[in-house]
């Protein structure tokens, strides 16, 4: 199953998951300025990154509101990086956080595990009902497919909803992770974890060992890290043997090339060596809890 392949992916390269969130203004001026399109411009932006964190990455996520936002270009380059990531044999992530039901949720489906964006995995929101996630699942069953199902996110209006308790004092997230857990028993993969996995945002380390005991067969999506105040001991919180989950990185590996002062003419290897200090950074972290 598609877990076994990110799960193993993970062993050997480590936790990072690329987030190829790109703005147009985060490419170098050379760059921009030698492309008479924005679809060749973020291609090659893109190309670049990915071949240069290949070997450093477990996976790569790819936000597409960033790509919708420079109309059809936008798309063309956010096709042809899906793409370019199957070429390399690597793993993709549709970030699209869908939630609709019926006929709308199966074009969704459709539309993002076939076709011109095609992705191994995709982000849906359950927060409309779990009606919602049901036209997905053939995808994973029959097509090697895999979700990541929003829990609870690291955003501040996350406790707006995600964090109500019910009579039972228990959390409103907790109910959705319970529920993610429960269907993906259904879509469990040799590893131990299902190919129904869960968002879980990283900036709440207590909340994290209390959710990886109930959540056992859940893999997580880990945003919150660098940018968004997370570390790799609030990762590592979430993981298991070091394993279990993976950790979104996006401008802080897109941008490191800012961070140098001959940056612009190696942002490729910059990028590269930002994710190597991540993975490197989770990797101490998780073999001390081991030891």
């Amino acid at each position: 199953m598609i877990i076994d392949e990110l799960y193993e992916t993970v062993n050997k390269k480590g936790n990072v998951c690329v987030g190829l969130d790109t703005a147009l203004e985060y490419i170098p001026e050379s760059i921009r300025e030698s492309h008479e399109n924005v679809e060749d411009c973020i291609f090659e932006f893109n190309r670049t990154i990915i071949d240069s964190t290949l070997d450093a990455a477990a996976c790569y996520k790819i936000q597409i509101a960033y790509y919708e936002a420079l109309g059809i270009e936008g798309l063309r380059a956010y096709s042809k990086t899906l793409k370019y990531i199957k070429d390399k044999k690597a793993l993709s992530i549709a970030d699209i956080k869908r939630g609709d039901i019926a006929k709308t949720a199966e074009m969704y489906a459709k539309a993002h595990f076939e076709g011109e964006f095609e992705s191994d995995f995709v982000t849906l929101n359950p927060y409309m009902g779990f009606d919602t996630i049901e036209p997905y699942l053939p995808y994973v069953k029959n097509n090697n497919k895999g979700l990541f199902i929003l829990i609870r996110t690291s955003n501040k209006g996350a406790r707006d909803l995600q964090y109500i308790s019910t009579k039972k004092n228990t959390k409103l997230y907790n109910i959705v992770g319970k529920k993610v857990s429960s269907i993906g028993e259904k879509y469990m993969g040799n590893c131990g974890y299902s190919s129904l996995g869960g968002v879980m945002g990283c900036t709440h380390q207590e909340e994290g060992i209390k959710l990886r005991k109930k959540l056992k067969n859940v893999f997580f999506l880990i945003p919150g890290y660098g940018a968004q105040g997370g570390t790799a001991e609030d990762i590592s919180a979430y993981l298991k043997k070091g394993n279990g989950g993976v950790v979104n990185s996006s401008r802080g590996i897109l941008l490191a090339y800012k961070n140098e002062e001959d940056g612009l003419k190696k942002y490729g290897e910059c990028a590269r060596q930002e994710c190597i200090k991540i993975r490197d950074d989770i990797l101490k972290i998780s073999q001390n809890k081991k030891s």
